[in-house]
């Protein structure tokens, strides 16, 4: 009997494909179109694999969730005739580890932040950082990185459980509209970003019940989650209104850990002379001191 985390990695492989299938126009394919009554949004099955060079069975296969056992060069030609970008690529090949016997040993993360790890975060003085894993949970932060984001650290839904978590604070709380200055970018991107790692960490039941819980709770992330794309978490400009500073425009790093698997550190790096910079310098000075942030209330 098939279980629970193989029918969702083969529910995931058919959703995915069946959406990237659904996106692509014969047009944008370069395919002729004959008639003008077309049933299906985007490409038909047979379209696919006439793009990718394989038999429309294989295909249909394929579709229903069974990548196990598909060879790089298949995974390849599929990723072209679908027109899938870096991230999605590389969430196909994590989808077809994930159906493959001998792929599916756990992704493991590591559970705790070494001594070194936050010794380094200490010394970030003038910049804000912390250290989160694939579920957004936020394991450390250095005095700065938790004054920059002292309205999600203050939010009653960590009062009594934990870790703090950017993704539950966004889509549960409702100061999370006023912290994110653009919040349907940073609803798009966590929900991408989350279900990339679902790709890369099938078996992690936290990160299922996370999923499950902000399905239920927030139709604004089920309605993005049903969308099943996919997206790196590397570099940007993270655009925040803080409660007592105004409004940031802070470009970051998100830098894995080589030695802590499933851990990256983000770490915000104003510009220099800019109205940001004057801005953390004066949350660094609160925060150097040990004095409460004051809000945007007080």
């Amino acid at each position: 009997m098939a279980s629970t985390t193989d029918k969702n990695v083969t529910a995931e492989i058919r959703e995915f494909l069946s959406t990237r299938r659904a996106r692509i126009s014969p047009q944008q394919a370069g395919l002729p179109v004959f008639g003008g009554n077309r049933r299906v949004a985007g490409l038909r099955r047979e379209e696919v694999a006439l793009l990718a060079g394989m038999s429309v069975d294989y295909y249909v296969r394929l579709e229903r969730g069974n990548l196990s056992g598909a060879s790089d060069s298949v995974l390849d030609s599929l990723a072209h005739a679908l027109q899938l970008n870096e991230a999605e690529r590389a969430h196909l090949y994590d989808l077809a580890r994930a159906a493959t016997p001998s792929g599916r040993r756990p992704a493991m993360t590591a559970s705790r932040v070494r001594p070194t790890i936050l010794r380094m975060l200490d010394s970030m003085t003038d910049v804000p950082a912390y250290v989160r894993n694939g579920r957004f949970d936020i394991l450390a932060a250095n005095a700065l990185g938790r004054a920059l984001y002292a309205p999600v650290f203050d939010s009653p839904l960590f009062a009594q459980r934990g870790p703090v978590n950017t993704a539950r604070f966004l889509f549960l709380d409702p100061a999370a509209q006023d912290f994110w200055a653009d919040w349907g970018k940073g609803a798009d991107d966590s929900v991408a970003f989350l279900r990339t790692e679902t790709g890369r960490a099938p078996h992690d039941k936290a990160l299922t019940d996370l999923i499950g819980e902000l399905t239920t709770k927030s139709d604004e992330f089920a309605r993005r989650w049903a969308r099943h794309d996919v997206k790196f978490h590397r570099s940007g400009v993270k655009h925040l209104c803080h409660p007592t500073v105004g409004e940031l425009a802070l470009p970051y790093e998100a830098m894995d850990l080589p030695a802590d698997a499933g851990l990256r550190i983000n770490i915000y790096t104003p510009e220099p002379d800019s109205r940001e910079q004057e801005a953390l310098s004066l949350l660094a000075s609160w925060a150097s001191t040990g004095t409460v942030v004051p809000s945007g209330n007080d």
